[in-house]
């Protein structure tokens, strides 16, 4: 019997009117590189018939297709993560579910592996059918992951992957998981190429709202880097400096000038202060919360229903 070659993982949330396109599309794409292949759809606790459109092509497809049901949302990386432990391919394909990036452009993804065997080929978007303010929300996010973390910049969640490295990150078990950043501890055999960008065939909106952008960021530095704590150090050299500076010279204006110190200066001093300090201690808590799910094992996921 033929190994699985290829496995496609599909996180899904709210997407039953583009599942069945979406399989369908991907199903002839895949059989046209003539090796077994599967693809795995996980539901991350969707509101709409995602489950039932997914029991239905598993039923009628039962050799290709596997869902999974999350029990509630943990987010398109986690549910990712989850299909990666059920994977049995020798590479690892990852999409949306929302069409924006044509399952055809998957060939590309191969044909690049093919020619260059690299352990992480990534799909890149020369430009994005998105709105304006999630196009910029994500500019500035690759960007700073660019300059703060060092990695490539051009990440995004169409992507293929070997299979050794699909089982390292599977050792993870932290509740917030961002795959790319995983993916770039273990290794810099990254390769690119340029794929097309769509519109959402969804009518539904973004999951990726501004303010989970936002979040998205935040758990990204605080999990994945030293930044907030390296601005508290610096910070708090920065913020000395400026208070010795300010002592020495109303010292000196006190005894040059003979000057009455004021009311002004010393509360200035005394919030100025006590501001870094009460901003340090929420980065220490953020920090410290992040450690308390680590260690009391808060999972990545909760798996309700398999097919397969």
């Amino acid at each position: 019997m033929d190994e699985i070659v290829y496995s496609l993982v599909i996180p899904v949330l709210n997407a039953a009117e583009t599942l069945d396109e979406t399989y369908s599309r991907a199903d002839a794409t895949m059989s046209s590189t003539g090796k077994k292949f599967e693809i795995i759809f996980v539901d991350d606790g969707s509101t709409d018939a995602s489950w039932s459109t997914l029991s239905r092509l598993q039923k009628a497809h039962p050799d290709k297709v596997t869902a999974i049901a999350l029990s509630r949302n943990f987010g398109q990386h986690n549910a990712t993560l989850c299909g990666f432990g059920f994977a049995k391919g020798e590479y690892i394909i990852t999409m949306d579910d929302d069409l924006q990036t044509p399952p055809e452009e998957i060939l590309k993804l191969i044909a690049h592996h093919t020619e260059y065997e690299t352990a992480l080929v990534y799909g890149y978007y020369a430009k994005k059918q998105h709105s304006v303010i999630r196009n910029t929300g994500s500019s500035m996010l690759k960007k700073a992951g660019k300059m703060l973390a060092k990695n490539p910049g051009e990440g995004s969640s169409f992507r293929l992957i070997e299979k050794a490295l699909v089982e390292r990150i599977l050792t993870h078990v932290q509740n917030f998981v961002f795959i790319d950043e995983l993916l770039l501890w273990y290794t810099s055999d990254i390769g690119f190429v340029e794929v097309q960008h769509e519109k959402s065939h969804k009518k539904s909106a973004s999951s990726y709202s501004s303010r989970k952008l936002f979040g998205l960021a935040a758990n990204i530095m605080i999990y994945y880097s030293s930044l907030p704590l390296r601005i508290m150090i610096w910070g708090g050299f920065l913020s000395s400096i400026v208070s010795f500076l300010f002592g020495l010279y109303f010292l000196v204006r006190k005894f040059m000038h003979m000057a009455m110190h004021g009311y002004t200066s010393i509360i200035v001093a005394i919030l100025f202060s006590t501001s870094i300090i009460v901003f340090s201690i929420g980065i220490l808590g953020e920090y410290l919360n992040r450690l308390y799910m680590v260690q009391n094992r808060k999972p990545s996921f909760h798996i309700k229903r398999i097919l397969k």
